[in-house]
């Protein structure tokens, strides 16, 4: 823990600092990561090259440049959510109306949700803006870093408001109590990490064979929940934009395995083709390769 205890008292106080402010350093934060010390730039360009093989070189370069300042902007801005007011967010993150309407007409039912999102846009902000207003209470879940110290600085972050954390080590056991306690929960899945372990439903994403947790697909049928699918647009420096729908109004209509899956993998891929430049490219997505079985067998 002795590193919370340097860092946080930092961090809070740089968070405290305009953001046009964070902004300037965040700038000079980029030329020394990627321009000086070029970090996990091979990866990136990899990552970039093999997803778009349509694009010019030219093209991933200027994709490229626009993700460093966004991947440097990003760190800046998850550190302003330290001391950032829900005024500030609100005005910095907007959610439609429409959206808001989509949360009422279950919670009007008392119906819990599970809400699916990817590495895209600003997730940290997203959280924190949707749990304040909402009638339900959202659960966010999540891997622990394997630094204490930071991972507690994270957990700062995205229960300052009122979202709830649940760990991925035991997400189904503790569904059920909040189920048990009759919470109106809407339970959110980062649905584009890489799943550890054997048991993952192999797809095409991206041009590239990935790995895909069953989370989200095994949960849906197993509770009977709806799946809401949302993402968050970057419509300029410091201002996002959530564009959400419902994506399984019903998970009995999708009996099939992998059916689900599928519908929360393209929803993310249509997101990335959209604004390229705010997806988390320095992810080693694919470094797994995908065994000689048959397509979208785990």
């Amino acid at each position: 823990m002795l590193s919370y205890y340097l860092f946080y008292p930092i961090l809070y106080l740089l968070s405290l600092l305009p953001l046009r402010i964070l902004y300037l350093f965040a700038s000079f934060f980029k030329f020394v990561l990627f321009d000086c010390i070029g970090y996990r730039k091979k990866v990136i360009l990899t990552n970039l090259r093999n997803s778009f093989p349509e694009k010019s070189e030219k093209e991933i370069q200027v994709i490229a440049q626009k993700f460093y300042l966004y991947f440097c902007d990003l760190i800046f801005e998850i550190i302003k959510s330290l001391s950032m007011s829900y005024k500030e967010l609100e005005r910095r993150f907007h959610i439609p109306e429409e959206l808001w309407n989509i949360l009422q007409g279950f919670a009007d039912k008392n119906q819990p949700v599970l809400v699916a999102i990817g590495h895209h846009g600003n997730w940290e902000w997203a959280g924190n803006a949707y749990s304040v207003k909402a009638q339900h209470t959202f659960y966010a879940i999540f891997r622990p870093l394997h630094n204490k110290g930071f991972n507690k600085i994270v957990e700062k972050v995205r229960t300052r408001f009122k979202t709830k954390l649940i760990t991925d080590r035991d997400v189904i056991g503790a569904m059920r109590k909040i189920r048990e306690q009759n919470v109106l929960s809407a339970t959110v899945f980062l649905t584009d990490q890489t799943p550890s372990g054997k048991n993952m439903y192999w797809t095409k994403f991206l041009n590239q064979d990935t790995p895909v947790f069953w989370g989200v697909e095994r949960i849906a049928h197993k509770f009977n929940y709806p799946i809401i699918y949302a993402t968050f647009i970057r419509e300029k420096r410091g201002y996002y934009k959530a564009k959400a729908y419902v994506l399984v109004d019903d998970p009995k209509k999708y009996p099939e395995e992998g059916a689900i899956s599928e519908l929360h993998t393209r929803a993310i891929e249509a997101a990335i083709l959209n604004q390229p430049e705010t997806w988390l490219w320095t992810h080693r997505r694919w470094k797994r390769k995908k065994p000689g079985n048959m397509p979208g067998q785990s």
